[in-house]
């Protein structure tokens, strides 16, 4: 169990995190979402042990994972780090990257082991190309399998999907988590995709200014978000005033009916693939609902609201 305690950090004369607890189990797969700037990086650098908190601890199974000032080498060796620029060796082999902490004493286990990882991200066929050659999301998926070579006890993941194609992001994603949860690794992710905070998530921390506002699985977020910053970490949302309170309502749950009490009309009309995001004006608002067809400017339109309102 990781357990983090009151934990506080100052960048320069900057507060980064703010008395910040938390405890993450064995196994558990957490996303950290929020703003850019609101803390999710450096949390992630505080479990790793590369900054020295200001206060509080931080302890997996009853041990403190200190900073820099004990270790000469910041971090502790059940834990690895994926850290947004990869930190990949340039002019050594896609596989010798991979393979680059397993020992050497076993070969024929460690060229298995390194044909797993890169089979699971799907660069097999990059084995002897050198790091320097790749694309950035070539890079990043060799760094995701260098990090899983040693199955870390807890994986730290700082943006992992960010440069990856989306065709192959899908696929890479199920591979990863299907992966973790297999080996019980314990997973931490801050991202700004939804995806991966609702798709692959035991459990969803959103952080604003330094803090933990919101902790709970991503299902309870999702439908029952405590404000409009949680609400927009997953998309669009409107904020609509009925009877004097104000609701939030994502667009799929704003639906065309011509007896529906929200009018307004259309502003415009975003193709999305499976329908269309369509933008309209209430009064002074605009807001968002999600339609099969197009509508042309100007239509006028009234709504129902799906869900019953609280």
């Amino acid at each position: 169990m990781l357990e983090l305690t009151t934990i506080s950090f100052t960048y320069i004369d900057q507060p980064v995190i703010k008395e910040l607890s938390c405890v993450v189990h064995q196994g558990q797969n957490i996303s950290v979402i929020g703003e850019s700037g609101c803390g999710k990086s450096t949390l992630l650098k505080l479990i790793y042990g590369l900054y020295d908190l200001d206060s509080g601890t931080i302890n997996y199974h009853g041990n403190p994972i200190l900073g820099p000032k004990y270790n000469l080498i910041p971090g502790e060796d059940y834990i690895k780090y994926l850290a947004q620029d990869f930190d990949l060796m340039p002019y050594i082999t896609v596989e010798e990257n991979v393979g680059k902490f397993l020992s050497n004493i076993y070969r024929d286990k460690k060229k298995a082991r390194v044909q797993e990882l890169l089979e699971m991200v799907e660069m097999t066929d990059y084995a002897k190309v050198k790091a320097k050659y790749l694309s950035g999301g070539q890079q990043q998926r060799v760094a995701l399998a260098r990090v899983l070579a040693l199955e870390p006890q807890i994986l730290l993941l700082d943006e992992p999907f960010s440069q990856i194609d989306s065709f192959r992001k899908n696929a890479l994603r199920r591979n990863v988590f299907q992966y973790l949860k297999e080996k019980k690794i314990t997973c931490i992710i801050a991202t700004h995709d939804s995806t991966d905070a609702l798709s692959f998530s035991d459990e969803t921390i959103v952080m604003q200014d330094g803090k933990i506002i919101a902790k709970d699985a991503p299902q309870n977020l999702y439908h029952h978000p405590k404000n409009r910053y949680v609400a927009s970490l997953f998309g669009e949302v409107n904020e609509i005033e009925l009877d004097g309170k104000t609701h939030l309502v994502y667009p799929h749950q704003l639906q065309l009916d011509p007896n529906g009490t929200l009018k307004g009309k259309v502003q415009q009309s975003y193709f999305k693939g499976s329908h269309y995001l369509i933008a309209f004006t209430s009064g002074k608002q605009t807001l968002f609902f999600e339609n099969d067809t197009w509508l042309s400017e100007g239509t006028p339109i009234a709504l129902n609201i799906l869900i019953k309102l609280l």
